[in-house]
């Protein structure tokens, strides 16, 4: 079952019982600023909004997500460091360099609980379809993480759902997703997705050739 919430995912894990999840793989703001980016893309919708919108996530935040997950991937997790435990096992992704768009970062880093090895993913294509969210993600990025993190039967948590790029993938896995946005704009549009993806049928398939 894939259900997607419209809440703050910090007032939901507060009511959540420990560990109601294997694994959590997560994508909160990274807390860079407007500064960093010279006010770009990023946040062009939520200054039409007149919100504030990449703050990082409190030391809270990362103590229920420990606390109700298992296991944790976090991307953007060398930027909370002081909230989160020594990795040996993180990932790097190499995002392809499309458009010569210089002002994209090269690789994105996640942070994660597992005691493995580092690895780095190479994939060929930056977002599926449409791009409905500021900071999305490749379907196929989150298939590769849960082809190589979760086992058969594990419950999925994603407190900042976004373009829900990672329900696409549960669906396609048949892996049990809660999965929180807080944006109402963001919510909509990632339910809309979601349900046309469905009613397409299964379009990206795991494949043994991802990383």
């Amino acid at each position: 079952m894939i259900r997607l919430f419209n809440q703050d995912c910090l007032a939901a894990m507060r009511a959540m019982p420990d560990k109601a999840y294997e694994l959590a793989i997560v994508d909160p703001p990274y807390g860079l600023g407007d500064t960093l980016i010279n006010g770009g893309t990023w946040s062009v919708k939520y200054k039409q909004k007149g919100v504030q919108w990449d703050i990082a996530p409190t030391k809270e935040y990362f103590e229920q997500l420990r606390r109700v997950s298992v296991n944790q991937i976090i991307w953007g997790g060398n930027y909370f460091v002081e909230h989160l435990n020594p990795a040996r096992c993180f990932i790097v992704w190499v995002k392809p360099n499309i458009l010569n768009m210089h002002t994209m970062a090269d690789c994105e880093i996640a942070l994660t609980s597992f005691d493995k090895n580092a690895k780095i993913i190479n994939l060929s294509s930056l977002a599926e379809g449409q791009r409905i969210h500021i900071c999305q993600k490749p379907v196929k990025l989150y298939e590769w993480l849960l082809k190589n993190y979760a086992k058969p039967g594990d419950r999925i948590l994603d407190t900042h759902g976004g373009s829900a790029s990672i329900a696409l993938a549960c669906y396609n896995m048949g892996f049990d997703l809660d999965l929180y946005e807080i944006d109402k704009d963001y919510y909509e549009a990632a339910v809309k997705r979601l349900e046309a993806h469905k009613r397409q049928g299964t379009l990206f398939q795991p494949q043994e050739v991802y990383g």
